[in-house]
């Protein structure tokens, strides 16, 4: 047991190591648990059906925003949830739009994740 990280944790928090995201396409989003407290959403769109768009359905999925409850913050969950998003839409053969201020930090930080964008 690493009692460090225990210390930094709050009493009855749960370990970072428990998140886990899901897709949840009836609400689009991904869903971010830590145990079976949702604590985080990543909402995405098709961008065929944003007004004004041209793309055509499935070829683009925009990132439109990530939240993280606030008493969950700087634990590095956003990242995890992002990270997670983009691998789904890499499996998925999705192309990205990254509307969300947030995944566009993460992917000027993490540029291996750049090959999911969308060509202009």
């Amino acid at each position: 047991m690493n009692h460090s990280s225990d210390k930094s944790e709050p009493p009855g928090s749960v370990a970072i190591g428990d998140a886990r995201v899901l897709d949840n396409p009836s609400h689009e989003r991904f869903d971010l648990w830590l145990g079976d407290e949702l604590v985080g959403i990543l909402g995405y769109r098709d961008e065929g059906e944003l007004p004004g768009s041209t793309a055509r359905s499935d070829d683009v999925i925009a990132f439109m925003h990530t939240v993280v409850k606030e008493e969950f913050g700087g634990r590095g969950l956003a990242a995890i949830l992002v990270r997670a998003a983009l691998d789904s839409a890499s499996e998925r053969g999705w192309k990205v739009r990254p509307i969300c201020t947030y995944v566009q930090h993460y992917l000027s930080v993490n540029q291996e994740r750049l090959d999911v964008l969308v060509a202009d």
